[in-house]
């Protein structure tokens, strides 16, 4: 039967994709997550996109949050939390768990649930366990969202730097001298875990850096130049852990390097040189992000040296299986060699941080490097892929 004379129904507007950007959590690097959902949400393209800031407590509850960046800085040497952007102390936010429906829901006690509309994309600017290790990815593969950067084994490789040097160790590149620190070792025999390290600082010497296995912005590390330190700093870096990892002092310079994916694949940044901060000992949280030390943009290096490093952080990019961003670390040491030190698979992304400035170097300002990471992920489908 032929349609010509049927009544035509108007045609349906197409909406703007709809960005949920989620932030805060966990770990103890809820503040600089907050302060990196600040820039991202002043930056991004709301001619473009819909928005919807999501913020997740330390408790790890799902806040609906007020839409003001200027309130996500960091003050007073302090950074912000969700709790003081929350719009209520009780209410929640509720993603979808059917692939079929993305439809957020918010709710208070004794108030009928809301609906904030569907999201098409999740934009999670968290760092550290619970957000960027892989639990927020494999929420959101079960509930079918797109969502910004790596997926569940790449993030969760990216998180845990004793996996992370195997996996990288597999594919040949090179890492530095390490050694590890499990929670059962620790419990079974104190005495037995110290002299591994005291015994691992006899083979490479003095200084050690004692971190935490899973975490970032140099939270919960130090460097211990003898034995008599080394009691303070396991604790320290137990504090946010119970994995330890331990590593040889390199003597060289550290080079970033930016990994962001186009649509025929991934491109390196310009890299940048992290000069050693003169009122820290190395390049620890206050260095970053309070005290913002600079770093030299692009590194002083020669051609060879900027062509070789951009090709080892796309190396450890595919090594990984990583998508849409990382920042890969490296030290160029003495003798000219590059050793990668860890990637990191959702960098600090403030203005000052350095993933940003290696882009803005490279011809890609801040909002157009959000506006590349959204598109990214509206393209490529959640699932195995």
């Amino acid at each position: 039967m032929s349609t010509e004379n049927l009544p035509q129904s108007p045609e349906q507007p197409s909406r703007k994709p709809r960005v949920a950007v989620v932030f805060g959590g966990r770990s103890s690097e809820h503040g600089i997550s907050v302060v990196t959902a600040g820039a991202v949400l002043k930056a991004i393209d709301r001619t473009a996109y819909d928005v919807l800031p999501i913020g997740i407590t330390q408790d790890g509850r799902w806040a609906l949050t007020a839409d003001e960046p200027e309130r996500m800085a960091i003050s007073d040497r302090r950074t912000p939390s969700v709790d003081q952007l929350a719009e209520s102390a009780e209410g929640g936010v509720v993603l979808p768990v059917d692939p079929a429906n993305r439809e957020v829901v918010y709710s208070e006690p004794g108030s009928v649930p809301k609906a904030l509309g569907e999201v098409d994309v999740v934009f999670p600017v968290l760092h550290g366990p619970y957000g960027e290790d892989g639990t927020l990815q494999g929420l959101l593969e079960l509930s079918g969202v797109p969502y910004v950067g790596s997926g569940v084994l790449a993030s969760a490789v990216g998180q845990d730097k004793e996996y992370m040097k195997r996996v990288f160790t597999s594919f040949g590149l090179k890492v530095g001298p390490y050694v590890v620190i499990r929670p059962r070792e620790w419990e079974r025999d104190e005495s037995a875990a110290r002299r591994k390290i005291v015994d691992f600082a006899g083979e490479h010497g003095w200084p050690l850096f004692v971190k935490p296995a899973r975490a970032g912005s140099s939270i919960g590390i130090t460097k211990v130049d003898d034995p008599s330190g080394l009691d303070e700093a396991i604790a320290e870096a137990r504090r946010h852990d119970p994995k330890i990892l331990v590593e040889a002092a390199l003597r060289g310079r550290e080079i970033e390097c930016g990994v962001l994916e186009f649509e025929d694949g991934p491109r390196a940044s310009l890299p940048a040189e992290i000069p050693p901060p003169d009122a820290h000992a190395y390049y620890d949280f206050e260095a970053k992000y309070i005290d913002s030390t600079p770093g030299i943009v692009p590194a002083p290096l020669t051609e060879e040296e900027t062509a070789e490093v951009r090709r080892l952080a796309v190396e450890a990019f595919d090594a990984a299986s990583c998508e849409g961003l990382v920042r890969a670390d490296f030290f160029l040491t003495e003798d000219g060699e590059f050793v990668i030190n860890e990637i990191n698979t959702m960098p600090g992304f403030t203005p000052i941080s350095m993933y940003p400035q290696m882009w803005q170097a490279t011809g890609v300002s801040y909002p157009e490097l959000v506006d590349l990471l959204v598109r990214a992920a509206l393209r490529r489908p959640t699932g195995l892929r």
